[in-house]
């Protein structure tokens, strides 16, 4: 994979980790009443327990629901990059179905418009159903290869609050104000609510409400509110859930009658070297990247030209190889499409740092140097070509 294949996937996803990575503990201020009632918790003990909640190596209890994450960060109208691509998250709402048994009992369903993918995991026994072109695959794991930690679709840390609760809480420093607000009820279940807002004036986020569960204290909803905005610019939590262990016939799967079953293997000697070249790549790019600044007003300064983002990935074969037909990879979408788009949107700039084009979100403001940088961050613009000129 090219630097600038990296990179252009990077953005997105850089977007997200300085909008998370900036969050911090601040002032403790008592808990507030409301409905529902619940025992009374400072916010300091409601830090401690979510952070235990989403620090659990063992993964959540035994749960089934339905979370839905919903973008409206003010981005122009996006092209059609499939419902399951990362990028199609940066827009719209997408509702992903869960069931966890235990550490080996997993389904993710992901519906769209027009079908549905499945991940199950019962132990040893690893299928991946595509209603969309009726195929069935068995997925095993290489001989002597060690058993993989990510699987083609997401687990549940992935596509529940918790993970992104938990990249807000393993941050937590002086840079933000925590307080707790009135309860709520999320998911129809009693949940405390904790607020974070950034202390720094340059920041984008007005504040972040993590609902914690009244009971176990897993996060149910995580809402990012832009200054200005009553609405979330972005959130994702539960619309349904349930804290008792699934039915087991939600982790047996037979492929239908008429379907295409295929096996594939994970861990064989090109997916391995698939693995290593992105590794590579990627100790490559966080080599040539800084940060500048630090809490709510962190900036991400990655070396990228206009012709690294606009122009499109090459075209990936279907050659038989793990995960080369899964809708929910990074191949089969088209990250340029998304940046020609928004590149329409951008205002021409300059300073003693130089020129460029400057695009600016409720969330995120991003900035493409004609000396071939992109600085991305939760920032007002001012900070942004501030950081600019930083060296």
């Amino acid at each position: 994979m090219r630097r600038g294949t990296f990179v252009r996937w990077g953005v997105p996803i850089a977007a997200a980790a300085v909008i998370a990575g900036a969050m911090g503990a601040g002032p403790v201020i008592a808990a507030v009443s409301g409905d529902p009632v619940l025992p009374e918790r400072t916010a300091q003990q409601l830090l401690a327990d979510a952070a235990a909640a989403t620090k659990d190596k063992a993964g959540p209890p035994p749960m089934s629901g339905t979370v839905q994450q919903t973008a409206s960060l003010g981005l122009p109208a996006l092209p059609d990059m499939g419902g399951t691509s990362p990028l199609s998250l940066l827009s719209g709402s997408h509702e992903v179905k869960v069931w966890y048994g235990a550490g080996d009992k997993l389904r993710v369903a992901m519906p769209t418009q027009f079908d549905e993918s499945n991940l199950i995991v019962n132990g040893d026994q690893v299928w991946y159903w595509d209603s969309g072109d009726n195929t069935a695959t068995k997925i095993k794991v290489a001989k002597g290869a060690e058993k993989p930690h990510e699987l083609p679709t997401p687990g549940p840390a992935d596509v529940t609050p918790q993970q992104m609760a938990a990249k807000i809480l393993a941050n937590a420093d002086e840079h933000t104000a925590i307080r707790v607000t009135n309860n709520a009820q999320v998911a129809g279940r009693a949940a405390y609510q904790l607020v974070l807002a950034p202390k720094d004036e340059g920041s984008l986020v007005q504040e972040v409400r993590l609902a914690l569960d009244g009971e176990n204290y897993m996060p149910l909803q995580v809402q990012v509110f832009a200054k200005g905005s009553a609405e979330p610019a972005f959130q994702v939590g539960f619309t349904q859930v349930t804290f008792t262990p699934p039915a087991e016939e939600n982790f047996s799967f037979t492929p239908p009658a008429g379907a295409k079953v295929k096996e594939e293997t994970l861990g064989a000697s090109g997916d391995a070297e698939q693995v290593e070249q992105k590794a590579e790549s990627a100790k490559e790019v966080r080599k040539d990247t800084k940060v500048v600044g630090a809490g709510w007003t962190r900036v991400a300064v990655l070396p990228a030209t206009l012709a690294d983002l606009t122009a499109k990935p090459a075209e990936t074969p279907s050659d038989g190889k793990p995960g080369s037909h899964w809708k929910g990879g990074s191949e089969g979408a088209d990250p340029s499409a998304l940046v020609q788009n928004v590149l329409k949107t951008a205002t021409p700039v300059s300073g003693t740092w130089g020129s460029g084009k400057l695009i600016k979100t409720k969330l995120v403001t991003a900035l493409l140097t004609d000396d071939g940088r992109l600085l991305v961050g939760a920032v007002t613009p001012e900070e942004i070509t501030k950081a600019a000129g930083t060296k």
